[in-house]
């Protein structure tokens, strides 16, 4: 007997750690509101890769509702807590900022997805992982420009005032359609560059609230009948399906002879079926499941010591009415 335990310790001894125990994390996935289509499939990424990996927990959590302070206050309890990595799609850049000091002064690794940190704060994560927001304003554009070549009025309607991804959206936009640099996100409202001026009222500030954002659209329609392009950096605008179509079927004729166009970020389901009905005629799409499932493995590698690519992005998908049933690819929830 003693002789078979002696063994036993020895066979112990000699096995590489991971055999005997693995180490388990609890990493947390904070987005910037809980009650938002778009954050649901990096939720379920999230936790499908939690799975996958066996020693992650992935700890999803985030404001009901898009509230900033309330963001900053859950990643502040995180570091209080003592979780083992944290990433976080920031609401404020710069309020954002400053909580995250604390977590690498308390050794918690930090990342960013969806929405970055201001660059001056960049060096306080370890990496971004998401879209490469700039070019999602750029192909948002892209769209308006090969329907609307000499251009026309515009409304541009956003997310946070302070969200680092939609001011940058917002630049791509302004840049691409002007021909030109508009200056530090989120650039300059165009004033008849390359053919397009913005209209007053314009950018509306929805707070990535659905309600605001297809009042503020019915609104604008309404008072600009003569509108040549209204462009949303986010789903925010198209989230009540019954909501969006009720506003935008008045104008379904002028979409329909280019008069018009509605383009909106992102290609959830409900988006899509808008695309193929004629209530938009483009749509940019990001990858929200993949964000949700690299973030797991990406601070799995911090955690454990290992280099990080910074940024990393998921990539896009364009989609129109002339490709509207194969530009996903595969990726519509992911």
């Amino acid at each position: 007997m003693q002789k078979l335990l002696a063994a036993t310790a020895l066979v112990a001894l000699l096995a590489p750690a991971g055999a005997i125990a693995q180490e388990s994390y609890t990493f947390a996935l904070v987005p910037k509101a809980m009650n938002n289509p778009f954050f649901d499939l990096a939720r379920d990424g999230c936790m499908a890769a939690a799975e996958e990996l066996g020693n992650v927990t992935c700890n999803y959590i985030g404001p009901g509702e898009h509230t900033e302070m309330e963001q900053v206050q859950i990643v502040q309890d995180l570091i209080s807590q003592g979780v083992d990595g944290i990433a976080v799609a920031p609401s404020n850049a710069p309020a954002m900022g400053r909580a995250l000091r604390a977590a690498v002064d308390a050794g918690i690794p930090v990342m960013t997805w969806d929405s970055d940190l201001l660059p001056e704060d960049a060096a306080i994560r370890s990496t971004y992982v998401g879209t490469k927001n700039y070019d999602i304003g750029v192909e948002l554009a892209n769209i308006a420009k090969a329907r609307h070549p000499d251009g026309g009025t515009i409304c541009l309607q956003t997310g946070g005032a302070a969200a680092a991804n939609h001011n940058e959206r917002l630049k791509g936009i302004r840049d691409t359609l002007a021909g030109e640099d508009t200056g530090a996100p989120p650039g300059t409202p165009l004033a008849g560059q390359g053919g397009w001026t913005e209209i007053s009222g314009c950018p509306l500030i929805t707070d990535d609230d659905g309600n605001v954002a297809v009042q503020g659209m019915t609104d604008i329609l309404a008072a600009n009948p003569d509108l040549t392009a209204f462009i949303s950096t986010g789903a925010f605008t198209q989230w009540f399906d019954n909501a969006y179509r009720q506003a935008v079927q008045p104008y379904a004729e002028e979409l329909t002879s280019g008069e018009l166009s509605i383009i909106v970020a992102d290609t959830l389901p409900m988006q899509m079926a808008q695309l193929k009905d004629g209530l938009s005629v483009g749509q940019v799409g990001q990858r929200p499941y993949e964000m949700g499932h690299q973030a797991m493995s990406i601070l799995l590698d911090i955690a454990e010591g290992k280099e990080v690519q910074d940024p990393i992005y998921t990539g896009l998908d364009i989609c129109t009415q002339e490709n509207v049933d194969t530009c996903l690819g595969g990726s519509a929830t992911n």
